[in-house]
């Protein structure tokens, strides 16, 4: 298929760059490297353009025609979005409804979005089902949502196909070891972890050990990033089965602590991670996990990266060789 990436010079959306162009599709990213980064984007064309600038957005995509887009274009930091609801707004909603515009002018029809956990807000479930009440307690979350419900009305109005797959905490590395998590502020635990262990952090602050989980520490739901690549393909290919708007939960269905993190990168990188216990923070409920049954089901999704030690090794493959 030829497919357009927008966000393909991220941290998810340079995996998926990389997944599809192994399974031998062709690929376009479009990116504005706000967050990007240039060395993460592979062998194959670049767009460079914010998708806020509507104009030049038409001129690139213009008489392009696309099988497929995924669309990871989003400013996705929780505590900045609360401090700039405004441009998270403005960028994730706005932006995706110019790439929508732009898609249904050139006649492609099919999309992927990246959505989120943080739709849930907090959790009334031990698991997290689509079906669970979308509550989003950060604009992040809310506007995640809002692009959701106008894709589907889009899908309701037109010839046009959406599957949303909201996932939890994307981790790991590529096993190339080429390209990694590299975020700044880095604010996910895994990266974190690992680079207090290379002396390129803080020491690492564990908030809270009060919690009603096996050890104290809040429970995450951590999925390989490769494996939402994988996801994300399959969701696109679903679209050509199944008309419509569809969305997916995407998780490893059994969550991890934030001790169970610190002690297998530990055990990977052989040497013993320090911490401090630091008071809980606002809002942050004991557990969050997905219900993936669904995914498996409908798009016949398995994750590669079964355990938490496959995840943590391909990520400090990745931090070791390039020191970011």
């Amino acid at each position: 298929m030829k497919l357009l990436i927008p966000g393909g010079a991220g941290y998810i959306g340079s995996h998926m760059v990389r997944y599809a162009l192994r399974e031998g599709h062709d690929v376009t990213i479009l990116d504005d490297f706000s967050t990007g980064h240039q060395w993460a984007t592979a062998d194959c064309e670049v767009l460079e353009v914010n998708l806020l600038n509507q104009e030049r957005l038409n001129q690139l995509l213009g008489g392009r025609r696309f099988d497929g887009v995924i669309h990871f274009a989003a400013k996705s930091l929780v505590g900045e979005s609360m401090t700039k609801p405004d441009m998270y707004f403005r960028n994730n909603v706005v932006g995706t409804l110019n790439l929508v515009d732009a898609m249904l002018k050139n006649g492609c029809r099919n999309l992927v979005f990246s959505s989120t956990a943080a739709i849930f807000g907090n959790p009334q479930t031990e698991k997290i089902s689509e079906e669970h009440p979308k509550n989003p307690i950060n604009p992040y979350g809310k506007g995640k949502l809002m692009v959701e419900q106008m894709l589907e009305s889009v899908c309701d109005a037109y010839d046009f196909n959406a599957c949303c797959l909201r996932y939890f905490n994307a981790a790991g590395a590529d096993q190339s070891g080429d390209i990694g998590e590299a975020h700044d502020p880095e604010t996910h635990l895994i990266p974190n972890v690992l680079r207090s262990l290379l002396g390129d952090g803080d020491v690492l602050k564990v908030f809270g050990n009060d919690y009603a989980t096996h050890d104290g520490t809040c429970v995450r739901d951590y999925v390989h990033v490769n494996d939402l690549a994988q996801a994300h393909l399959l969701g696109l290919e679903s679209l050509d089965k199944e008309s419509g708007f569809k969305a997916f939960n995407l998780g490893n269905g059994s969550g991890y602590s934030v001790l169970d993190i610190v002690n297998v990168c530990s055990e990977v990188a052989g040497c013993e991670v320090e911490y401090e216990v630091a008071p809980r923070r606002k809002g942050d409920p004991a557990t969050l996990v997905a219900d993936c049954s669904n995914a498996i089901k409908g798009l016949g999704w398995w994750p590669e990266f079964g355990s938490l030690s496959d995840i943590v090794s391909t990520a400090w493959k990745w931090h070791y060789a390039s020191g970011r």
